[in-house]
């Protein structure tokens, strides 16, 4: 089954005409995108665009063949127009199949918002699933099984909004409908994120990709021309206060099921500006994520976590965490060793809290576990005026040089983007 992608982007398209944002100024080129438009083997097209014909001559196809037109989501604006020799398109309701003449398979399927998904399957046993742009599959929850067309287990391929809606991709993945083999593309591409480096980077982190439009697939031979994403086991994101440090871990594990989110700042008792924060890192998080406030770091990395497979510990099945952050997790070590006292220090303070660093280190790993961990970066500025202030600076200057040491993937925010130092 062949699926040629007339367009990946936003129903508008990107550019967007008229807009003066950055993001619109530099899609050019191949980061120009129509609105998303699928042609499967000639014969089927899901979402009529504007100037579909002139869409599959440059890619080098023809609409001649075409037998079914189907629309996954409402238009707004002027009626659509319908070229010549096509049918009228048409909408599925949710749960119908369709067995098309040419052999091919759809079935609709109910998403959360106006508009229908559609998974079609081919000839050979292939299977593909295509969302509409801001959807996410209804009725699937968290560890919630998955019966397709053509009974259970992942998709070949799934096209979805992956960045407007990374929520659905893990839902699917909860599910089984999509496994780490799943060729998961991002269509529905819009001004959100600056196009180029920046996309594709996001979009790695959530074990995607995106093509220019035009592209021709193969569905069921991903694995045949491209590795699926790298997705590294342990990341380190750094960055200076209200950098963007923490919505950027946040962002690299939206895409994923299961997530334990760790606190270690816990509570502060009469403080409401520390409340704050809290509640807005807490209303900023999916609300299928569970949260644990501790600094006992090591028994969870330790624990390959609910959705690991005891057998093999493979680090795609484990629950990932979010750990926030590690400059909390040291004040917390120091309070306990009685590092800010310069005498408790010298006798006996430093060796402590090295101690406590080094098994924290040892663990991360050896971890199973995907791991995002936030800390600040410092060093940078005025040097502390009192000595214990110095001490905590160099400590977690010596803590994330360590940590980071361990971690495939490394990165420092600045000004809310995102520099990769490795990985």
């Amino acid at each position: 089954m062949e699926l040629t992608l007339l367009g990946t982007g936003a129903p508008q398209g990107l550019p967007r005409p008229g807009c003066p944002c950055a993001a619109c100024a530099t899609a050019v080129g191949g980061e120009a995108r129509a609105a998303t438009a699928l042609l499967i083997d000639g014969a089927l097209l899901i979402d009529l665009t504007p100037g579909p014909a002139f869409a599959a001559a440059r890619a080098g196809q023809s609409l001649a063949g075409v037998r079914q037109v189907l629309l996954s989501h409402p238009h707004d604006g002027p009626a659509m127009e319908v070229p010549a020799g096509l049918p009228q398109p048409g909408r599925v309701a949710d749960g119908r199949e369709l067995a098309l003449l040419d052999g091919h398979r759809v079935r609709a399927i109910a998403v959360d918002i106006p508009g229908t998904g559609y998974e079609v399957g081919g000839g050979g046993g292939e299977r593909l699933l295509y969302l509409p742009p801001g959807a996410a599959p209804a009725g699937l929850g968290n560890g919630g099984g998955y019966e397709g067309m053509g009974g259970s287990g992942p998709y070949d391929l799934v096209l979805l909004d992956v960045l407007e809606r990374p929520d659905a991709l893990a839902k699917l993945r909860a599910s089984g409908a999509v496994d780490a083999a799943t060729d998961v593309v991002a269509v529905h591409i819009d001004h959100t994120v600056p196009p180029g480096p920046e996309l594709h980077r996001r979009l790695a982190a959530a074990g995607a990709r995106t093509v220019v439009d035009g592209t021709s697939l193969v569905v069921g031979e991903y694995s045949a021309v491209a590795a699926p994403p790298e997705l590294p086991r342990r990341t380190l994101v750094l960055g200076g206060a209200r950098s963007g440090k923490s919505a950027e871990a946040e962002r690299r594990l939206a895409a994923f099921p299961d997530v334990l989110y760790v606190a270690t700042g816990g509570t502060r008792e009469g403080d409401t500006e520390w409340a704050q924060r809290v509640s807005l890192h807490r209303e900023r998080r999916p609300g299928s994520w569970r949260t644990a406030e501790t600094c006992d770091l090591v028994p969870l990395l330790e624990d390959s976590g609910p959705g690991a497979d005891p057998g093999t510990g493979r680090p795609a099945d484990a629950s990932p965490l979010l750990i926030d952050c590690l400059a909390l997790w040291l004040t917390h070590a120091m309070d306990e060793v009685g590092a800010w006292d310069d005498g408790t220090w010298q006798a006996g303070g430093r060796r402590a809290l090295q101690e406590r660093a080094d098994a924290l280190v040892a663990a991360v790993r050896a971890t199973r576990r995907p791991v995002v961990a936030v800390s600040n970066e410092v060093g940078s500025g005025v040097v502390p005026a009192t000595a214990a202030g110095r001490r905590f600076r160099d400590e977690l200057g010596r803590l994330n040089a360590a940590f980071g040491a361990e971690c495939e993937h490394l990165l420092l925010v600045v000004a809310g983007q995102a520099l990769a130092l490795r990985g």
